[in-house]
């Protein structure tokens, strides 16, 4: 069955994925067995749909109907072929700006960044399939309905995403503290994406290893970083600045 955020139930979920639905996450009940659920495991895995194994208690909170041990969320924006979107927007910008969130969780968080990017003319946010963030109410409500004006891309692996950017002429950056260059000090009016990392490690150090340019921004407090919506903001904001 399905609301409007929500399908549950597992033959729902099955038919949900096999007809193309925008399924963003499907949560498990953990220990839960049976020839249905095993059909499950093998559509999300063929479709490479998120799932995430979780106690029963969480499945009554998400739903009060029979869930049957699955409740799928539902997007409520559809996602965009990054390789398309990249041409389509290469086409029309010369200076075109993208953001990366490499395995950010938080859907508050999300929904933050994606106003701001919104507002500051980022042409597609990439995110990774697997441990990212869901598109879901909370998203939509932080974003202010931002959501349904910037671009989403939902990517396998963060850095074949990178290696695509980088051969179609774009500069990447990571924002982190492990740099002694600040955002300040680099050109952000080329071709560019920013990579921001997750809430509480930062961006993946295997990731690190293949972008263009490290940068951080000047820390005078006690405090060591910033919530990773407030720095995606100041990063974007200094290439609105260099870019007018």
């Amino acid at each position: 069955m399905e609301n409007e955020q929500q399908i549950f139930g597992i033959r729902a979920i099955i038919e949900a994925i096999q007809a193309g639905k925008e399924v963003d996450r499907v949560f498990i009940q953990k220990e839960a067995s049976g020839e249905l659920m095993k059909d499950l495991m093998k559509v999300m895995k063929r479709n490479d749909i998120n799932f995430t194994y979780v106690p029963v208690e969480k499945l009554n909170r998400l739903t009060h109907n029979n869930h049957q041990g699955a409740v799928a969320t539902i997007s409520p924006v559809g996602f965009y072929d990054l390789e398309t979107l990249v041409a389509q927007t290469l086409e029309t910008n010369k200076a075109p700006l993208f953001l990366i969130l490499d395995q950010l969780s938080d859907a508050r968080n999300f929904g933050a960044i994606i106003r701001t990017a919104e507002c500051t003319g980022v042409s597609g946010i990439i995110v990774q399939k697997q441990g990212s963030a869901p598109v879901n109410g909370d998203t939509v409500k932080t974003s202010a309905g931002a959501v349904f004006n910037v671009p989403i891309c939902k990517v396998a692996h963060i850095k074949d995403a990178i290696f695509f950017l980088q051969g179609s002429g774009i500069k990447t950056i990571a924002a982190t503290e492990k740099t002694e260059t600040s955002l300040y000090e680099l050109d952000l009016t080329q071709p560019l994406a920013i990579v921001m990392g997750s809430e509480d490690r930062g961006v993946n150090p295997s990731v690190l290893k293949v972008i263009d340019e490290k940068a951080k921004l000047p820390m005078f407090g006690s405090i060591g970083s910033l919530n990773v919506s407030v720095a995606a903001g100041a990063f974007l904001y200094e290439a609105v600045r260099q870019r007018q």
